[in-house]
């Protein structure tokens, strides 16, 4: 424990978001040092302060353009996994255990026969059923996808280092996987195939994510449509959906995407952002079909005072 660390976590104390074992250790060290315990009083006088300014609401644009810049973050940012996630964990798992030594005592155990059920698992690890898959890195391209007619049945033909076709139904993982590699893929009626059979299970939540990717950043209009046709449904229950329909209608170069868009947000127009961005676009936007069509969706709804 040194001063700087208090520094950096006196906040945290303030807003009781501080572990039982950190405050205790922080209130401890607070105690015999005076220069912390006067950054503490200032923050706390500083804190009350705070408190008595007025709280103002973000405007309904900025709630929207903010979820959307957060949801581009989120979808850039590459999540820890493995090795590294236990590592970031493992000061705060030590913290822990200083002051818990029963806790220490079965961590060993679990650790000592975690080892040992390791190596064995290992050692006797099946095979995969159901054939060999072929990862996203061999696949050199994806030729067709083509679905029976009043089916469930899905064909795929991709190339690896020579061409190969699997065959299954929607609900086959490995159909997926290529269904969603071909919607990232350069050519652009194979995007539309691939959302044309991924629009039938959008209540898949790595689907619905693949839908609002192509919504918002695919080149053709006609696959952004797919997709807006497939997430329309969620735009109530699901906020990143109706956060990608309010960018495309915002922001889409396409006449029909945002005509559609408008039509998918009317069953939340009595959201403050969706109704603040229709009256925006009924106003002053340049298109004058989406002006009257903006004026249409809002006129069907009762005033709000």
């Amino acid at each position: 424990m040194n001063c700087a660390w208090v520094k950096e976590n006196a906040a945290l104390l303030l807003y009781e978001e501080l572990p039982d074992d950190a405050r205790h250790e922080l209130e401890q060290h607070v105690a015999v040092c005076a220069a912390c315990t006067k950054e503490l009083e200032q923050l706390e006088l500083l804190h009350r302060a705070f408190d008595h300014l007025p709280v103002e609401e973000p405007s309904p644009n900025l709630l929207a353009a903010s979820r959307m810049k957060l949801q581009e973050r989120l979808e850039l940012t590459e999540q820890s996994r493995g090795f590294s996630r236990l590592a970031l964990d493992l000061a705060g798992w030590m913290r822990t255990v200083r002051f818990q030594p029963a806790l220490a005592s079965a961590l060993i155990m679990v650790g000592f026969t975690g080892g040992i059920m390791a190596g064995f698992v290992t050692s006797n690890k099946a095979q995969p059923k159901g054939g060999p898959e072929v990862s996203s890195a061999s696949i050199a391209s994806i030729q067709g996808i083509t679905q029976d007619p009043g089916t469930n049945s899905v064909k795929i033909t991709y190339d690896t280092l020579q061409p190969a076709t699997v065959e299954g139904s929607l609900d086959n993982p490995e159909i997926q996987r290529l269904l969603l590699y071909a919607a990232r893929n350069n050519n652009s009626g194979l995007r539309y195939d691939a959302t044309s059979v991924l629009t039938q299970k959008p209540q898949d939540e790595r689907i619905r994510e693949a839908l609002i990717f192509s919504l918002r950043y695919d080149k053709n209009p006609g696959v952004r449509l797919k997709a807006l046709g497939a997430l329309k449904d969620f735009v109530k229950q699901d906020v990143r959906v109706r956060d990608a329909v309010l960018e495309a209608l915002l922001r889409d170069d396409n006449s029909g995407v945002r005509s559609e868009a408008i039509r998918s947000l009317s069953p939340v127009t009595a959201d403050t952002s969706v109704r603040v961005t229709l009256e925006a676009l009924a106003a002053h936007d340049k298109d004058s079909y989406i002006r009257n069509e903006s004026r249409r969706v809002l006129a069907t709804m009762p005033n709000v005072d």
